[in-house]
């Protein structure tokens, strides 16, 4: 009963903090322009520079974690340093007259603090016994969650004002850090001491920590497509609003929210090869059709096909991360994932966005579905050889 109100709880806190991040999402041309940016350029810094510090700072949050072998004080400390961030962007600029420059630093700061209240509350679900499936699952569906309702509520909210998202994501923030006080840490004792460089160095360890951190990379690389060019798309070629804009990401992230726990479980039972074989030889396809989709109604549907897909490969492929990695290794093994996957969405902004500029939409579109597909390639001999090499259960599955 313990581990299942701290599933519950560590969840909660990962909701949260995905639901903060998505809010600002559906009117981020908007956000941008009122803090002082122009052009497409803005929108796109404004989301990057948020993921260029998740990159930077996801290793050594895991690193301090493995090292101490504490899990709670850190995430309470970033979640609070992150509402202080979002607060900060809010009323800031207005009232203080500061540059975009200012709010891009400002912005900055914030997601260096916000991912290590993200990464090493997934690190300590990792911890938690009753399976990696099940534990990477529920991280999956608060992550799932928190962006299928952030985005259409995002968009009621910059219906009333362009700074309530902000207002909004710093409540959350600090609501995610009260809710992590009473978790007790089961961190293993004894942690690396492997300091900043734990990721370089723990990828040299465990080599086949590359197979998963590729996925995760090709991944949200898709999800920055669809925040920064997918929300431009679709409100340029249909017509919509925020709110109806918001309306057409969820229809991505609902099934991949509400999916990912029970294809968590599946992934215990079947092992992580097929759900991520299976998901990834698709999904860049669907990626694609979505942008031949001629009317909101079929990239409705076309959204909801990348949506299951995602949602089939995701558990399974961060819960291989937690079956190769030691014990003492999680908080850097699943900050090395995060770190991977903050790389993928900034490669998605800025490529999606450059591509979108340059030669239109529908080749963005293209590259973003094609990337997919040539990392699957890449990378399934590799995880099909991890697991016949390995034998382990936690690749091939428990069959229970």
């Amino acid at each position: 009963m313990t581990d299942r109100r701290d599933r519950v709880a560590l969840a909660t806190v990962v909701f949260a903090v995905m639901l903060a991040q998505t809010l600002v999402y559906p009117g981020v041309d908007l956000l941008a322009v009122e803090l002082g940016g122009t052009g497409v350029a803005a929108p796109t810094l404004f989301l990057s520079v948020e993921f260029a510090a998740f990159v930077l700072f996801a290793g050594g949050w895991g690193a301090l974690s493995d090292a101490t072998s504490r899990r709670r004080p850190l995430v309470v400390a970033g979640a609070f340093g992150g509402a202080a961030g979002y607060l900060g962007l809010a009323v800031l600029p207005a009232a203080t007259g500061l540059p975009f420059v200012g709010a891009l630093l400002l912005r900055g700061l914030q997601g260096a603090l916000t991912v290590g209240a993200f990464s090493l509350a997934m690190s300590a679900l990792a911890d938690l016994g009753g399976g990696n499936g099940r534990n990477m699952g529920a991280a999956g569906i608060a992550i799932g969650l928190g962006t299928a309702i952030g985005a259409p509520l995002g968009g009621q909210l910059y219906e009333v004002s362009v700074f309530w998202p902000l207002y909004a994501a710093a409540g959350l923030l600090a609501i995610a850090g009260l809710l992590a006080l009473p978790v007790p840490d089961r961190a293993p004792s004894g942690g690396s001491e492997r300091g900043l460089g734990a990721l370089v160095r723990g990828l040299r360890e465990r080599g086949d920590l590359v197979v998963p951190y590729a996925f995760a990379f090709v991944d949200r690389l898709t999800a920055g497509f669809f925040a920064l060019v997918g929300t431009l798309y679709f409100r340029e070629e249909f017509g919509l609003g925020p709110a109806e804009t918001g309306l057409l990401l969820a229809a991505f992230f609902a099934p991949f929210a509400l999916l990912q726990y029970p294809f968590g479980v599946l992934s215990d039972r079947v092992g992580r090869v097929v759900p991520v074989a299976v998901g990834s030889a698709t999904f860049g396809l669907a990626v694609i059709a979505v942008g031949f989709a001629p009317t909101p109604t079929l990239a409705a549907v076309g959204m909801v096909a990348v949506g299951v897909l995602g949602a089939l490969m995701a558990p399974a492929t961060l819960a291989l991360v937690v079956d190769l990695a030691g014990d003492d290794e999680r908080g850097v093994a699943v900050a090395g994932f995060n770190a991977a996957g903050s790389l993928g969405f900034l490669a998605g902004s800025l490529v999606g966005g450059g591509v979108a500029a340059t030669f239109g939409y529908l080749a963005a579109f293209g590259v973003a579905g094609g990337l997919e597909v040539l990392v699957a390639l890449a990378t399934l001999p590799a995880l099909l050889r991890l697991g016949r090499r390995t034998g382990r259960t936690a690749v091939f599955g428990s069959g229970d």
